[in-house]
């Protein structure tokens, strides 16, 4: 479940223009958009989506840490291993919120 004070996870709830720009700094990198599209798939752990890359594994690190701070993905261990998935709630969100843009008021 979710800690008391913050968001329900499972709940849409409109945006901050902050969350927006944080979440458009995280997809603005051609590697975190595939990491995206590999977990629209399923959960992955963070050996799968490496194995895709030719990147370090301090490199994955510091792209997923990117994607977990603005809450596109979400992170489970299971004992050593990390285990990454997407927040679809979240990535619905934010798409509403950019086609809020071109709608006209």
């Amino acid at each position: 479940m979710y800690k008391y004070g913050q968001a329900d996870p499972y709940k849409e709830e409109s945006m901050s223009s902050i969350d927006i720009a944080l979440l458009c700094r995280a997809l603005s990198d051609s590697t975190r958009l595939e990491i995206i599209q590999m977990l629209n798939d399923g959960e992955k752990c963070a050996c799968k989506i490496l194995e895709q890359f030719s990147i370090t594994q301090p490199t994955l690190s510091y792209h997923m840490k990117i994607l977990t701070d603005c809450g596109l993905v979400r992170t489970r261990k299971e004992s050593k291993w990390i285990h990454y998935s997407l927040d679809k709630i979240k990535l619905k969100t934010f798409q509403k919120e950019i086609n809020a843009l071109t709608e006209k008021k």
